[in-house]
């Protein structure tokens, strides 16, 4: 990991309220396989009602963090609590308020979808009466009620999905462990598997996802922890972590040439583009940088007719983090 970039702080800033409790907290997860160490020390904490995403690449140890978390693994060292519970010591406490939908589909096909959600509500326990009024509600809600009496293999794969979240919200879990749920899907189904999410999250349920997809994280994580080789190398929002990687800048438009060049004459490290009236700054793109800079404009009587502020996007983030791939060398005879 290059010095530079360093996981964010998350420390609220004075005045603001206390975070809030959190849903899963991990401390010095550790996970090995004979020789290959999984998991080298994860830390990460959850609050109740976010989204956070795990995103890192194939092998990182997302999984095994997810499988720890919903207490199907037992790590090597370290500890865990989920929704209150310690997991090494009432691990069926907190089996009771997650719900967990794995990379792949635990629908059986040769089912119906609503035959597979009732058998969801019998292992439930819930009272026959209750698990039906469960069930046809979730299955209007994922619009699945018109398709609930078909063999779920019939179903698209976005459909299949659908199908696989409301199988896991039978039992109504706070928490809900997501590992890669759009892997495979079209851009239009993984569309309306975000839209499922923040549904979730607006109804208070906390979110553990696990992605490949920069642009999913983007759009659903309050908070993104970026896992490579066994370990957290930088947590926080986006937009934080977008600023860890260098590359952003800020771009001054002029219409008064005499503005433009009186600007360029006085600032320092400013690449001038003369023919736009144009003048890039390099900047982390941070509310106090940005502040420093317009006072500094309105101190020499300069205004600026377009201000942007661009910063590195989550691509060049998991680049700076985990490295960027090899290039593909070509066969030779």
């Amino acid at each position: 990991m290059p010095s530079s970039v360093m996981p964010t702080s998350s420390s609220p800033p004075p005045g603001r309220p206390a975070a809030s409790p959190l849903a899963v907290s991990a401390v010095g997860l550790r996970k090995a396989y004979g020789d290959k160490v999984v998991l080298d020390g994860v830390d990460l904490s959850v609050p109740a009602g976010t989204v956070c995403a795990l995103l890192g690449p194939n092998g990182a140890g997302k999984t095994t963090v997810v499988k720890i978390l919903s207490t199907l693994v037992t790590p090597d060292a370290g500890s865990a609590r989920v929704a209150g519970h310690d997991l090494a010591v009432a691990p069926q406490a907190a089996r009771a308020a997650i719900g967990v939908t794995g990379q792949f589909s635990a629908v059986d096909g040769l089912i119906t979808g609503e035959e597979n959600m009732l058998l969801m509500a019998d292992l439930h326990h819930l009272p026959r009466r209750e698990g039906r009024r469960v069930v046809a509600e979730l299955l209007e809600r994922f619009d699945l009620a018109d398709a609930a009496r078909k063999p779920a293999q019939s179903y698209s794969g976005g459909m299949r999905r659908r199908l696989d979240i409301a199988m896991t919200l039978v039992g109504s879990p706070r928490i809900i462990f997501l590992d890669e749920p759009t892997t495979g899907l079209d851009p239009r189904s993984r569309r309306t598997m975000w839209d499922v999410v923040r549904a979730l999250v607006a109804d208070g349920v906390t979110v553990l996802l696990t992605t490949q997809y920069l642009d999913e994280a983007d759009e659903l994580a309050d908070r993104i922890a970026v896992l490579n080789e066994g370990r957290i190398v930088a947590e926080g929002s986006a937009d934080a972590l977008k600023r860890l990687v260098p590359g952003g800048h800020v771009r001054l438009r002029f219409a008064d040439p005499a503005a433009y060049r009186s600007a360029a004459s006085a600032l320092r490290e400013v690449t001038r583009d003369d023919e736009a009236l144009a003048l890039r700054l390099p900047s982390d793109g941070s509310q106090r940088e940005l502040r420093s800079l317009l006072d500094w404009l309105d101190s020499v009587g300069v205004e600026a007719d377009e201000l942007t502020v661009h910063t590195p996007d989550l691509d060049d983030v998991f680049f700076a983090l985990t490295g960027r791939p090899e290039p593909r060398r070509e066969a030779t005879s």
